[in-house]
C-alpha cells in the first residue's frame, strides 16, 4: 500500500495535461475505474469516486481545482476494466 499521507503538486506541460484530461473524461463518461500517474506514483481511482470543481480567490490570485475523492476500500483492487491515464 502507498504511504498513508501525501500532498503533491506537479506542474505538467499543456500537452501532458490535455492527454490526461482527455483520458480522464473518457473514463468518467464510461463510468470505469482508471489509474493516473502523478509525480511518479500511479494512483488507482475507482469508478465510484466523486468529482468536484473548486474555485478560490485571494491575495491577487485565483485557482481552479478539479478534484476526485473517494474512500479506500478493499474491493478497489478487484476492478479489471480500468483505464490508465
Amino acid at each position: 500500500m502507498a504511504d498513508a499521507t501525501r500532498d503533491v503538486e506537479k506542474i505538467y506541460s499543456t500537452e501532458d495535461v490535455v492527454a490526461k484530461l482527455r483520458r480522464l473524461a473518457d473514463a468518467l463518461e464510461s463510468e470505469t475505474p482508471f489509474r493516473i500517474q502523478i509525480a511518479g506514483e500511479r494512483i488507482r481511482v475507482p469508478k465510484r469516486a466523486e468529482f468536484s470543481i473548486e474555485h478560490e480567490r485571494g491575495d491577487g490570485e485565483e485557482e481552479i481545482e478539479f478534484q476526485l475523492k473517494w474512500t479506500i476500500e478493499e474491493e478497489d483492487d478487484d476492478d479489471d476494466d480500468e483505464k490508465v491515464v
